[in-house]
């Protein structure tokens, strides 16, 4: 399933560009295209807040909402233009003939539960700038199965936390690796809230950071440029291979 590109003019150098969104993959492994509105006016982006970054999207195959990222494109006079989405009406599965209506009943045999639906491989998102970065992270704490992503808060001396249903993640978008106590504050934070917790780096970690988390087994992921959160220690490649139990 793919959207043609539409026609995007920027607002303030009346640049005229073809914008085609990208696609994101649902939880039932269908692929999911934010619909661009054609013809809509574009807004440049002046203000920066997490809730803006979000896009409620229905899957058209099983009907679910997702949030997902907030279409933008970045015009050569450096403006950020942020693009209206619509939402289609759900219609019949494809291939169903017109007039008729698709028969009510389960559309697959259901699965033994001793049989875990496979998870569809991550989909990565180019890193160009560190709202990218947090933006991966995040999309990849619901790959991991975790829900109710919420806002994204910057924290001192540095670093991001972004939370979710049952965890507390640190993102580090800088060029600055994470040290142990860096590692040891976001596990103490989990700890007072009874959740489980992880990292991500740009840069990478301290030698000390990576110790202290294997004995705090806490799991530490590197983003790299392609958007791709690479496991480096051990219980990174557990939650990978599992996901959230």
């Amino acid at each position: 399933m793919t959207q043609s590109s539409v026609p995007v003019r920027c607002p303030v150098c009346r640049r005229e560009h073809a914008y085609a969104p990208p696609a994101y993959p649902c939880v039932c492994g269908a692929p999911v295209i934010p619909p661009v509105t054609r013809g809509a006016a574009v807004s440049p982006v002046t203000d920066l807040t997490w809730a803006d970054e979000w896009v409620t999207v229905l899957c058209l195959a099983c009907g679910r909402p997702g949030q997902w990222p907030q279409p933008e494109l970045d015009c050569g006079c450096g403006a950020v233009l942020r693009i209206p989405v619509g939402q289609p009406p759900v219609g019949p599965p494809p291939g169903t003939p017109p007039g008729r209506t698709p028969p009510v009943g389960p559309a697959h045999i259901p699965l033994p539960r001793t049989a875990p639906v496979p998870r569809p491989a991550f989909q990565p998102i180019a890193v160009r700038t560190a709202r990218d970065v947090v933006t991966v992270a995040a999309l990849y704490l619901r790959w991991l199965g975790y829900r109710d992503i919420g806002r994204a808060v910057a924290r001192a001396p540095s670093g991001i936390r972004v939370t979710a249903k049952g965890v507390v993640a640190l993102i580090e978008p800088s060029v600055r690796p994470l040290s142990a106590r860096d590692v040891e504050c976001v596990w103490l934070t989990a700890m007072a809230d009874s959740t489980a917790c992880l990292c991500f780096s740009l840069a990478g970690y301290e030698d000390a950071a990576h110790a202290r988390a294997e004995s705090l087994s806490v799991p530490l992921f590197v983003i790299d440029l392609t958007g791709a959160p690479q496991p480096v220690n051990s219980p990174a490649d557990e939650l990978m291979a599992t996901g959230v139990r």
